[in-house]
């Protein structure tokens, strides 16, 4: 049963299980130290299409201003395209020379669209794009996909080795996922919810490395608390903006939020005790 986190304690929300009685949890990620020792990253997305954003994609290269990047998700046509794009090759090399992680974006529908509409997507992105990884958007999450999500990643990691993959389910899904892939999305949704989220009690069993939390509609007098509620639930790669699902014409991961130098700032000091 998932653990309901305690907003009364005073360093902010708990989870039995994490931080250890020193104060430290175990597992690293890339990005910066919290006040508990383990790391906060960002993971972008989805911006939107470089020439409808390139403020945005520009922001993340920027020398000193993009703050603890993991890894930025590259969806140029709900997927990889027709064909190369020029603009998003130039986005995605600048990423690459700047040391960031690149994902190809691949829809899975809720289990819909299977290997025959997926690999053929991953091999494009690969080579038109050279990515690092991918994120299965949209993943299933229950117990009885959990063949066919692993036969996915397995065809995955047979193109590409080495690639980062991420599940993007959006809630927990059975425990059984967290042996498929590199990360686990458990949260995907808007503050209203995050600020009172529960936590699935097995997911104390790995390190926060391994779980992403992405969140829309943050106010930015509520970064820090969003900070520290990703940080007692074990997410250590995150995505706060202050863009809402309700926003015209775009969808809420689609640009930066008007806060992102905050919010870099706020990871890059740590969230105190």
């Amino acid at each position: 049963m998932p653990h309901l986190i305690n907003r009364n304690h005073p360093g902010g929300p708990v989870r039995p299980g994490r931080p250890a009685a020193d104060g430290s949890r175990p597992g690293a990620c890339r990005g910066t130290s919290t006040g508990t020792g383990a790391r906060t990253g960002f993971g972008v997305p989805g911006l939107a299409h470089p020439l409808l954003a390139p403020a945005e994609w520009n922001a993340l290269t920027r020398p000193g201003g993009a703050g603890p990047l993991d890894w930025v998700v590259l969806n140029v046509a709900d997927g990889p395209g027709a064909h190369p794009d020029p603009s998003c090759l130039e986005a995605a090399g600048r990423l690459r020379n700047a040391g960031v992680r690149i994902l190809g974006r691949l829809d899975s529908a809720h289990g819909l669209r299977g290997l025959g509409e997926l690999i053929p997507e991953a091999h494009r992105f690969l080579d038109w794009y050279q990515a690092d990884g991918f994120l299965l958007d949209r993943c299933p999450a229950g117990r009885a996909v959990l063949p066919e999500v692993r036969r996915v990643v397995r065809t995955l990691r047979a193109i590409r080795d080495d690639a980062h993959i991420v599940l993007g389910h959006g809630t927990h899904p059975h425990p059984g996922h967290a042996d498929i892939a590199d990360q686990l999305v458990t949260f995907s949704g808007p503050w209203r919810d995050y600020r009172w989220s529960q936590v699935a009690e097995w997911t104390a069993g790995h390190p926060p490395e391994r779980f992403c939390h992405f969140v829309h509609g943050v106010p930015r007098s509520r970064l820090e608390e969003a900070l520290r509620i990703a940080r007692w639930q074990g997410a250590a790669t995150v995505w706060f903006t202050d863009r809402t699902d309700h926003d015209s014409n775009v969808g809420p991961w689609e640009s930066l939020p008007d806060y992102w130098d905050d919010v870099v700032s706020q990871v890059g000091m740590g969230v105190s005790e």
